[in-house]
């Protein structure tokens, strides 16, 4: 789970990275660039500007998501593994006392 997480945290990063870079600064972007004319005028002037902004929104709200996911399950991994780690201390404390616990009491010497 963890790593299907990951990975797909990088891929959204990478995506979002992509967009941002795309936006429009001050006095260029992909609205007043070359780069509309390879996207056969699809994106242009302002709808380009909205469709941009809308899809890093929603991207940056899945980044957050996923890193809330990824924190959440690493934390339950960890407490796995520390109640794992506990569980072996307490066997092993345990199979230690067993056979002083279940050794027979000495026998009088009046019974023998």
């Amino acid at each position: 789970m963890f790593s299907i997480l990951l990975v797909l945290l990088i891929i959204v990063s990478v995506f979002m990275t992509g967009l941002i870079l795309l936006q429009k600064s001050e006095g260029s972007g992909i609205s007043g660039s070359s780069a509309s004319s390879m996207l056969g005028g699809m994106l242009t002037g302002a709808a380009a500007g909205n469709f941009l902004t809308r899809l890093t929104a929603w991207l940056a709200v899945i980044f957050f998501i996923l890193c809330a996911a990824l924190a959440l399950v690493a934390s339950n991994m960890n407490n796995a593994a520390q109640q794992s780690d506990l569980r072996n201390e307490i066997v092993t404390q345990e199979v230690a006392d067993a056979p002083m616990s279940q050794m027979p009491a000495e026998i009088p010497a009046e019974n023998k």
